[in-house]
């Protein structure tokens, strides 16, 4: 749901990477992009100087482009991968962990949610994970024209991620990674996935916050499939809130979009942003509304037959969570939809 701020946020590294290459941001650490497949067409990743070796955060999406700019990559650092951290599971984050992990022989590590809820993603839960969606998607409204584009589409997470690594060393929130002699602190955010991991340097003054933080767009919150009422808005929020003992003055490296001064400026128009959206649908449900009905609410533009089910997600996260605070109900109808409608209008 993108979001325009008033203030810009001040962001000192305008020159990105070029494919196959590197930028510096901070002492010891490098930024590099690689390709998506998608209308947002880039994710970006980091090296951090490890000793005589760099960690990686973050591996990129699947794609054999993506694999030769790594290539690349590695051949000009000339030094050895000492580890690869993932932020969490989706798969422009750990899509070439395993194949990485093969090539340098480097351990991966990653939080046990965001682990698991890759292998939940890559095996399923007994079946294709776009099935659950479409009974998820058909409860909330969706038309029989986009259940069909949806189910013709591609299983995009087999896509995204060719293998998972079947072992992985575990970091918790809390937890002080120590990286080229400085202390990195494990920043665990919810909501966006299971158990997102951001990492702060106090003495390099940066904060990787994945794609929990993002300067221009709004990270997606999805209600999953396998949890039906759940209020994932309300996690994220309360991660926001979290994220504010991070100084302001930090440099947050974030997972699309430029490096950005800022922080709590982000989180303030974040907060706002949310607030306000939830104030247009509760106004939107004066009369019962699906999901489907009020994705024209929140949404601006026209989607997709891959952005249809962000969209969705979000809208689903966006009632469940007025349900949750009280200001909506919900009924299922005779025609097997769920609606929603704010308790004022009765």
């Amino acid at each position: 749901m993108g979001l325009k701020q008033n203030t810009p946020l001040r962001m000192p590294h305008l020159t990105t990477p070029a494919p196959g290459t590197t930028v510096s941001v901070a002492d010891g650490i490098r930024w590099l992009r690689m390709p998506l497949p998608f209308a947002l067409n880039h994710v970006n990743l980091w090296l951090i100087q490890d000793g005589a070796g760099w960690a990686i955060v973050d591996t990129g999406y699947g794609l054999p482009a993506a694999q030769e700019h790594w290539n690349r990559i590695l051949q000009e650092l000339g030094q050895p991968i000492t580890q690869i951290l993932a932020t969490h599971c989706h798969p422009d984050h750990v899509g070439l962990a395993a194949w990485l992990q093969e090539r340098t022989g480097a351990p991966v590590t990653m939080t046990l949610g965001e682990f698991f809820g890759a292998q939940l993603f890559w095996h399923g839960p007994g079946r294709s994970w776009k099935q659950d969606a479409l009974e998820q998607f058909r409860l909330h409204g969706l038309s029989q024209d986009w259940l069909r584009a949806i189910e013709a589409d591609h299983d995009s997470y087999r896509g995204g991620v060719p293998a998972l690594p079947r072992h992985i060393q575990r970091m918790l929130d809390g937890d002080r990674l120590v990286i080229g002699g400085r202390t990195w602190t494990v920043h665990v955010g919810h909501g966006h996935s299971p158990e997102h991991a951001g990492l702060y340097c106090k003495e390099a003054g940066v904060f990787i916050s994945g794609d929990m933080v993002l300067p221009t767009i709004t990270t997606n919150i999805s209600v999953p499939a396998h949890s039906p009422k759940d209020d994932p808005l309300a996690r994220y929020l309360a991660s926001l809130d979290r994220f504010r003992s991070i100084p302001d003055d930090t440099l947050v490296l974030p997972s699309h979009g430029r490096p950005f001064l800022g922080l709590h400026q982000r989180l303030d128009a974040l907060g706002h942003h949310h607030a306000d959206r939830l104030r247009v649908l509760e106004a939107a449900c004066r009369e019962p509304r699906s999901a489907a009905d009020i994705l024209n609410d929140l949404f601006d533009r026209t989607l997709d037959s891959h952005q249809i089910i962000f969209a969705m997600g979000e809208a689903i996260a966006h009632l469940n969570h007025l349900e949750h605070l009280g200001r909506l109900n919900s009924t299922l109808g005779l025609d097997g939809i769920l609606r929603f409608q704010a308790k004022l209008a009765r």
